[in-house]
């Protein structure tokens, strides 16, 4: 186990927010966590747990206790011909468990390639990419619970998934610290190549469909279109994509024909955010430190030495002119800290 105290943050979050936090612990198994849990010496200053800071916006030092997950290790526990269950430690890295599942020949995660994160918030935030989701791979969720220090395992079911959503984020949210994520992958061939593209990227390229060039494709996609937080601070999507009733859209097709969209069901549509900002005029715009992305109006940015504040500042400017021209609220992905 690490503990380190007044711990530099600014490996621990995309954004580049050189803020620190009291007191760093990392623990390498559920004894582990179970033990600090239960130090309330550590505990008592408040305690917040985080993967790979991808989603996370820090508005200054964290008085508390920073909570990081090291157990790690991949396990099959079922398979047949058509299927193979596999476990993975919360600390493992999301990217690097995709890898591994194509690596073996499995199917269903390679749409969720170079998503930044760790296994451990897959599972929280549901993560999703080129119309798949976390939980469409999920089968359990192994946690344990921060107050008693009891271990509780969640079905797929009992995790209430919803879009960028779980019971995790919401009825439970501080309750439960996950440990182990279980996903059902296929043996054989199943791909899911319409939305965004992917198949015209393949064909365009004169790639066959396979494992291998699904994701190399998807990786090529997203590193056109999003900054390397190595290089330019960020978090990826800042905003939701928001899901507006049948009518609105409607309503709001009749204006803008080229509105693109995505259904839902018989009554909601997906509208994508980034396309309502850039046609407010953000993409590539700056405010003293913090910006939107030139290449993609989803992503904000950390222009350098930008703080938590202005960034905050500037999304909200953002929400305001989008809804102000759509009449949609859009909503940050991005916790504020």
């Amino acid at each position: 186990m690490k503990e380190i105290k007044d711990y530099s943050l600014l490996p621990h979050n995309t954004f580049g927010m050189d803020v620190k936090a009291s007191l760093f612990v990392e623990y390498e198994s559920v004894e582990e966590l179970r033990s600090v849990l239960s130090d309330k010496k550590r505990m008592a200053g408040g305690w917040l747990h985080i993967g790979g800071g991808s989603n996370l916006l820090f508005k200054g030092d964290y008085a508390g206790t920073i909570l990081h997950s090291a157990v790690r290790g991949y396990e099959m526990v079922a398979e047949n011909e058509r299927e193979i269950e596999v476990r993975a430690g919360a600390g493992e890295v999301w990217d690097d468990f995709v890898a591994y599942t194509v690596r073996n020949g499995w199917y269903g995660a390679e749409n969720l390639s170079l998503i930044p994160g760790e296994v451990g918030a897959s599972a929280v935030q549901n993560i999703g990419a080129y119309g798949v989701e976390a939980k469409d791979l999920i089968v359990s969720v192994e946690t344990l619970e921060v107050e008693t220090g009891r271990e509780r395992l969640f079905t797929r079911e009992e995790c209430r998934y919803a879009y960028r959503e779980s019971i995790f984020k919401k009825e439970l949210k501080g309750k439960y610290i996950v440990t182990h994520v279980t996903y059902r992958l296929s043996r054989q061939p199943v791909f899911h190549l319409e939305y965004g593209n992917v198949r015209g990227e393949l064909e365009k390229q004169g790639r066959e469909v396979t494992l291998e060039n699904v994701r190399e494709v998807i990786i090529a996609v997203r590193e056109a279109k999003l900054p390397d937080p190595r290089v330019q601070g960020n978090a990826g999507s800042f905003f939701m994509n928001p899901i507006v009733p049948r009518k609105q859209f409607d309503m709001l097709q009749q204006q803008y024909p080229d509105m693109p969209h995505y259904e839902v069901d018989g009554s909601r549509v997906k509208i994508p955010a980034a396309w309502m900002i850039d046609r407010c005029g953000w993409k590539g715009k700056q405010i003293g430190r913090a910006g939107v992305h030139s290449r993609q109006a989803l992503v904000l940015v950390n222009c350098g030495g930008a703080t938590g504040d202005e960034v905050i500042s500037l999304a909200m400017q953002i929400q305001q002119s989008v809804f102000q021209k759509f009449g949609v609220a859009i909503s940050p992905e991005v916790n504020f800290i």
